[in-house]
């Protein structure tokens, strides 16, 4: 199994709203694209750091085919249309378990 990982901080304006946009338009995609298996997308706390990272996006796929599949998915290019408009910084991990 692939475990794919990423986090987005987002630019200043409006960033509650972008990152709740974000979380709800990934999550949907649960339900849109086979190959993904598990995802869940939380928020950082108000409270926490700024430096901190804003979202953290957990996905887990089958195989890397089924990554690549995913990523390259008209669904999930269209929510990454927006995220490209709205993030400053993104980092990425994906890992075998």
């Amino acid at each position: 199994m692939i475990h794919h990982i990423v986090m987005w901080k987002l630019k200043e304006s409006d960033k509650k709203n972008n990152a709740l946009k974000i979380k709800n338009d990934l999550e949907a995609l649960k339900d849109r694209i086979k190959e993904l298996q598990y995802i869940q997308v939380n928020t950082n706390m108000e409270i926490a750091p700024q430096s901190n990272f804003d979202i953290l996006l957990d996905s887990r796929f089958k195989n890397f085919e089924d990554l690549t599949l995913y990523a390259n998915h008209p669904e999930h290019l269209r929510v990454v249309e927006f995220i490209k408009t709205v993030v400053e910084q993104r980092v990425a991990i994906d890992y075998e378990i």
